[in-house]
C-alpha cells in the first residue's frame, strides 16, 4: 500500500493533436503515479508521466482491453497502491466518455475525485476543416449526437435532430451511415452539404465532402472508415480557408 492519498484525476486528452491537450491536463499527468488511457488519445502525451505506471485500456470496435468494470476495479485498486491514478480520455471526458460514471463509481470508496475537461473533437475536427458549427445566417445551434447507444442503436435524437435546420454532428456513427443518410432523405434534405472527417487533427487526417445524397459513394471512393466524425448541415459549404486545410489539399493533388 502506498502512503499516498488515494486520487483520481479524469483527465481529456483533446481530439488527437497533442498540442491541444491543456496546461492543467500536463500538470496532472506530471503528478500522477499511474495512468490508465484510451485508444483515441495521442501516445506521445504518456511522456508526460515518465515514472508513472502506464496501463492500456482502450476500446476499439468491440474490442475490449478491459470491460467497463475491470477499469473501474483497476482504478480502486490502483488509487489505493499508488496513490495518484490519470484516467486520461480522448476529446472531453464528460462528452460520450463516461468519466462522470467512474467519478461516480470511484466516490463510494471515498477516494478524491478532479475532472480536467478537454477539447471536444466535435468541436475541434471540424474546426481543423474550416467548418464552423454556427454561422450567422447558416446555423443558429448545433446538436452533437452519439451514432451508438448502449443498446448499439442508432440514437433516436438524429430523427429529432435530421427535423431541424441546426448542424448535426455524429460521433461514432459510420457503421450507421446508411440509416442516417435514410432519415436526412426523408426529410427532403437530400441536398444538405456532409463533412465526414477520419483521424481528425491528425497526420492521419483523411476528410471527404458531400451531400445526403452522395456521402455514402465519397466514403466508399475515399475509403474512409471509423474513427470519424460526420458533420452534417449548411455550415459545410460556408466553411472558412484556413492556410494547413489548402496545403493539405494541394499535397493530395502533388501526391
Amino acid at each position: 500500500m502506498s502512503n499516498k492519498t488515494p486520487k483520481l484525476t479524469v483527465v481529456g486528452a483533446g481530439p488527437g493533436d497533442p498540442d491541444l491537450i491543456t496546461l492543467k491536463a500536463i500538470k496532472a499527468l506530471k503528478s500522477a503515479d499511474v495512468v490508465l488511457y484510451d485508444a483515441l488519445i495521442n501516445e506521445s502525451l504518456l511522456e508526460y508521466a515518465p515514472d508513472a505506471e502506464k496501463i492500456y485500456v482502450g476500446k476499439r470496435k468491440g474490442c475490449y482491453a478491459y470491460q467497463q468494470e475491470q477499469i473501474n476495479e483497476l482504478i480502486i485498486s490502483r488509487a489505493k497502491s499508488h496513490g495518484h491514478v490519470v484516467r486520461l480520455k480522448g476529446g472531453d471526458p464528460f462528452i460520450f466518455g463516461r468519466g462522470a460514471e467512474e467519478i461516480d463509481y470511484v466516490q463510494r470508496f471515498g477516494i478524491e475525485t478532479n475532472m480536467v475537461p478537454g477539447i471536444s473533437s466535435s468541436l475541434a475536427v471540424p474546426a481543423y476543416q474550416g467548418i464552423p458549427l454556427t454561422k450567422r445566417g447558416s446555423s443558429e445551434s448545433f446538436w452533437v449526437i452519439t451514432g451508438t447507444t448502449k443498446a448499439h442503436k442508432l440514437s433516436q435524437d438524429v430523427y429529432l435532430a435530421a427535423k431541424s435546420n441546426a448542424t448535426v454532428v455524429i460521433l461514432m456513427g459510420m457503421s450507421k451511415l446508411n440509416e442516417i443518410v435514410s432519415i436526412f432523405a426523408k426529410e427532403n434534405k437530400q441536398d444538405v452539404p456532409v463533412a465526414i472527417i477520419q483521424n481528425g487533427t491528425t497526420k492521419h487526417e483523411k476528410f471527404g465532402f458531400g451531400s445526403i445524397k452522395t456521402i455514402e459513394q465519397v466514403v466508399l471512393d475515399k475509403e474512409l472508415s471509423s474513427p470519424a466524425i460526420i458533420v452534417i448541415g449548411e455550415v459545410v459549404n460556408q466553411r472558412v480557408k484556413l492556410t494547413s486545410v489548402y496545403e493539405q489539399v494541394q499535397e493530395e493533388i502533388v501526391f
